[in-house]
């Protein structure tokens, strides 16, 4: 990887996490993902005492179309594969994309009788910034906090999630970050420049396919 693309990707990755601490909450809401490392976050935090029930949420998506589960189900199978009881564990399986895994999950807990006042987001880390965003419109009357592995970007890397996959994931994802407000989808986001420059030398150097 060019030396200048690898700085603007580390840039780009610090900027989607906002250094959350977790703290005890209502539960754990953990959103669509293509990696099950997410599941085995949220059941080290469900293990830690922060929450009594993890919902998982998620059909499958572009990167996971090929899975023989959806995405919630094959994350709440490594929750239960990590100690946490079936009994603590929420599956909503038919959101496709943010807005749909907020309303979904809201809908399912509000069926339970359950209202939360604050929860725990688990999410990838280049997941943290959007996904309280959409949640600080979509879902106002609750408090959030961001949870995601502790990787850095290098440490988050895999031969099933290489950079050719992850950097157009981040860069897609900032890029919501920029539209999303105007629709009326998410709150505004601060853009410090340096964050604003990586992502056009990114896009500039060919990661832009996941924009849409």
């Amino acid at each position: 990887m060019p030396p200048e693309i690898l700085s603007a990707a580390l840039v780009l990755w610090d900027y989607h996490q906002l250094g959350h601490q977790a703290a005890q909450a209502d539960g754990i809401l953990v959103f669509g993902s293509n990696d099950l490392r997410v599941a085995r976050h949220a059941a080290e935090l469900f293990h830690a005492g922060l929450a009594p029930w993890i919902l998982f949420s998620g059909a499958r998506g572009r990167m996971t179309g090929h899975w023989p589960e959806t995405e919630a189900v094959a994350m709440a199978r490594v929750a239960r594969e990590n100690g946490v009881p079936q009994s603590c564990i929420r599956v909503e399986d038919r959101a496709t994309h943010t807005g749909e895994n907020i309303r979904f999950s809201r809908d399912l807990l509000a069926a339970a009788g359950i209202v939360i006042s604050s929860a725990i987001v688990v999410q990838k880390p280049y997941m943290e910034r959007r996904t309280i965003a959409a949640l600080d419109v979509q879902w106002p009357d609750a408090k959030f906090l961001a949870s995601s592995p502790r990787l850095g970007f290098l440490q988050y890397i895999t031969p099933e999630l290489p950079p050719e996959l992850v950097i157009p994931a981040m860069v897609g994802d900032f890029r919501r970050i920029l539209d999303y407000p105007a629709l009326g989808f998410a709150s505004a986001q601060e853009v410090p420049a340096q964050v604003l420059a990586a992502y056009h030398l990114l896009m500039a150097g060919g990661f832009g396919e996941r924009l849409v």
